[in-house]
């Protein structure tokens, strides 16, 4: 009786099945990782040279757009009406000094030049400031006016107001301000009032910055005496 003989085959250790396992999950990992390194790359090559495209284009254009910028600020700021290129303004601000060196200013919510060859400037809802050494100041406004720069004369034309520091006001329909030495005039009814009572007139005139007011014409005044005696 002849016995078969069987070999069995010797089993891998539980070891080494571990160890191959691991090399064979950490070779898929790798080989992940390489192919998102390579696109990675790819799409590195593609954005640089954009990017680098923008930084330029952004260098050369640059300095303009800080030039225009600037340009508009300072055309606002100075209000220089004679040598702009649009003959309108927006919110347009003039600022200067009277013969005593004390400052003024004339501002509108817009500012037109008549012509290239005058200095003259229409103005709607315009408002003129003056303010003396003291701290005290007065203001005029209406619907519109014209003003010469050469001159410093303002024409006010239309629902004229005065108002000053010292707490009077006055209304009438028209009035020419010589805002070089502070006066003002107007021969048109007005009406005033003050901490001390209440005036009507045909007209005015204001000297001294408002130190001094004369009205002309016809006049009535309602005084409050009370008032004055306290004072």
């Amino acid at each position: 009786m002849a016995l078969a003989s069987r070999t069995d085959r010797p089993q891998t250790p539980a070891s080494r099945r571990s160890y191959r396992d691991t090399h064979a999950i950490s070779l898929t990992t790798r080989s992940k990782a390489s192919r998102a390194y390579s696109r990675f790359v790819q799409m590195m090559k593609l954005f640089l040279p954009l990017i680098a495209v923008v930084l330029i284009i952004m260098i050369i254009i640059w300095p303009h757009l800080r030039a225009d910028s600037k340009r508009f600020s300072i055309g606002f700021s100075n209000i220089e009406l004679s040598e702009a290129k649009d003959p309108s303004m927006i919110n347009a601000r003039y600022i200067g000094t009277d013969n005593d060196n004390q400052p003024f200013s004339v501002t509108a919510d817009i500012a037109k030049r008549i012509d290239d060859e005058t200095q003259s400037i229409l103005l709607e809802l315009p408002k003129a400031d003056i303010t003396l050494n003291d701290g005290t100041w007065l203001v005029l406004t209406s619907e519109t006016g014209l003003y010469d720069r050469p001159t410093q004369y303002l024409e006010l034309d239309g629902a004229v107001n005065l108002f000053h520091d010292s707490g009077y006001e006055m209304h009438t329909a028209t009035a020419g301000v010589d805002l070089s030495n502070g006066s003002a005039e107007g021969h048109n009814p007005v009406k005033g009032q003050g901490p001390f009572g209440r005036i009507e007139s045909e007209g005015f005139r204001l000297i001294d910055k408002g130190k001094t007011i004369i009205f002309t014409g016809k006049t009535t005044a309602k005084l409050f005496l009370n008032r004055i005696s306290q004072k």
